[in-house]
């Protein structure tokens, strides 16, 4: 049975290999950022973005969306690692809504990879806010939870991550917002070219070639979904080498 939580409320994970999906009105940046044993972000490369996609044990989206789908293995983050915060941030300098309010409440659950829901937290309340801690899994006595957290704040992600104790809060909170921007124009794709009698309908609709003439055969089965636990993120949490940190 799916917990529905309320903020504050905290629920015990059973698994270790998760999604976090994110349901949205309008486009939403999500990351997530490993913390210590109070939360405190020790760098940049505790803190998968946009612009860093990946970090041991998680991985986000490269671009601002409606919905997205974080995946966390808690086996895979570090030891020193005790706590994993999903973010979530308005777009800046775009033609969106500034703050919370002016948007639906997001929804956030979190599942196993088999899509069935553990606990969901819808995130109410919000107002001038334009950046929000969603919910953190956090390790207590080696077993892993998941609490609503819902904090929000109005000066955005820069506020959120300087509130988090990463001293490089403004630089990583400008740098994630130029990789969005980024990769909202290479999401942009440019129209066909236009054909000689200036018909594209014809050309799209081609029929494809089978195995038989030399094309080839379409998959019958689902594609696997290639995993974000294989390996760490040259620089990351887990390879700096620095005491103290993972």
């Amino acid at each position: 049975m799916t917990a529905e939580l309320v903020r504050g409320q905290n629920h015990p994970l059973s698994q270790a290999r998760l999604e976090v999906r994110i349901s949205a009105g309008t486009p939403l940046v999500a990351a997530a950022a490993l913390g210590d044993e109070s939360g405190r972000i020790h760098g940049v490369e505790w803190v998968a973005h946009p612009g860093a996609p990946t970090q041991p044990g998680l991985e986000v989206s490269r671009q601002a969306a409606a919905d997205h789908r974080l995946a966390v293995d808690l086996d895979a983050v570090p030891e020193t690692v005790h706590r994993v915060s999903v973010l979530l941030a308005l777009p800046v300098g775009g033609t969106g809504p500034v703050r919370f309010a002016a948007v639906a409440a997001p929804f956030v659950a979190v599942t196993g990879l088999d899509g069935e829901e553990i606990a969901n937290y819808t995130i109410t309340g919000l107002e001038a806010e334009s950046a929000v801690v969603a919910l953190e899994l956090y390790r207590r006595q080696g077993a892993w939870k998941v609490r609503a957290v819902g904090q929000g704040y109005a000066g955005g992600l820069a506020e959120l991550l300087t509130d988090q104790g990463l001293s490089q809060a403004h630089q990583l909170a400008g740098s994630i917002n130029d990789a969005v921007a980024q990769g909202v124009a290479r999401s942009v794709q440019a129209p066909p070219p236009r054909t000689a009698d200036g018909d594209r309908s014809r050309q799209a609709a081609a029929p494809a070639l089978g195995p038989d003439q030399g094309g080839t055969a379409p998959q019958t089965g689902p594609v696997p979904p290639m995993s974000p636990y294989g390996g760490q993120t040259p620089g990351g949490p887990g390879q700096s080498g620095v005491p103290g940190q993972p």
